[in-house]
């Protein structure tokens, strides 16, 4: 299997259509720790999250850009469902079949090479659809032993992801990164107790910002709609307007340093 290939043209391109899908179908893409990836500018460097939602990918996509531009990063998908979605393949993205052995050992030297190369990897452990409370994690084998036959010792990010709703009519993206691990001589049981204690953590973090649903506990990477739309919203507007009152579309107005925040994003 040949090495994943990254076309600039469509990269760029479906950038673009990840960041309007956030814009429109999200309240906002918040983030907490966001320095623990942005700072990983060299070396083998894997970044693993909980998998809950057909959205994790475009996530991704967003993180990437936004947090490490200047590196190349790619993802493993399942090689039949990438068939549906030709233009993944320009992007980073290479098909794999962890059913079989022979799909697992193509896995594991595509991999390997691209973590050589200075790659980002972004992979789901799971192998699954799993809601973010769902324990144990139940890692797939395939992270743990990548990460412990990177022959230079390689870094991975957990990356915890929650769609939750909070006051308004659409929802939130909630993001947190956890500390990173090193793995370096370790076994593969280890290193697999290792990241799925780091990601818990993650997890367990990001639940609780959740429930205090909190904005200033995050940084705000990507505003996206609000407001009820449709006549209701109409009808605030002329509201507004013949009480000379300034139209606030947001269900509950945000405080004046979270304001500020949004300008600036």
């Amino acid at each position: 299997m040949d090495n994943p290939r990254i076309s600039p043209l469509f990269l760029t391109f479906f950038r673009r259509i990840v960041r309007g899908y956030f814009r429109r179908h999200f309240r906002a893409v918040r983030i907490s720790n966001p320095q623990f990836l942005a700072q990983q500018t060299a070396g083998p460097v894997i970044v693993y999250a909980n998998h809950s939602s057909w959205w994790d990918p475009m996530v991704s996509v967003l993180l990437a850009h936004r947090l490490l531009p200047r590196r190349n990063h790619y993802a493993p998908m399942d090689a039949a469902a990438l068939e549906r979605y030709g233009i993944l393949k320009r992007i980073g993205i290479f098909g794999v079949d962890l059913h079989s052995v022979r799909g697992a050992a193509r896995f594991l030297r595509t991999s390997l090479d691209l973590l050589a190369r200075d790659g980002v990897l972004w992979i789901t452990p799971q192998g699954r659809f799993a809601d973010p409370r769902e324990r144990p994690l139940a890692f797939k084998p395939g992270l743990a032993a990548l990460a412990a036959r990177s022959p230079n010792g390689c870094t991975l990010v957990p990356l915890a992801i929650e769609y939750p709703f909070w006051n308004e009519r659409l929802p939130e993206t909630l993001l947190h990164f956890g500390k990173p691990v090193r793995i370096t001589d370790q076994t593969t049981e280890e290193t697999d107790r290792l990241l799925q204690s780091a990601l818990l953590d993650a997890m367990q973090a990001l639940e609780r910002k959740s429930i205090a649903r909190d904005p200033a506990a995050f940084e705000l990477l990507q505003s996206g709609r609000v407001g009820t739309g449709g006549f209701f919203q109409i009808g605030q507007r002329l509201k507004a307007l013949v009480t000379g009152q300034s139209y606030q579309p947001a269900h509950t107005p945000l405080p004046e340093n979270l304001v500020a925040q949004k300008e600036r994003g």
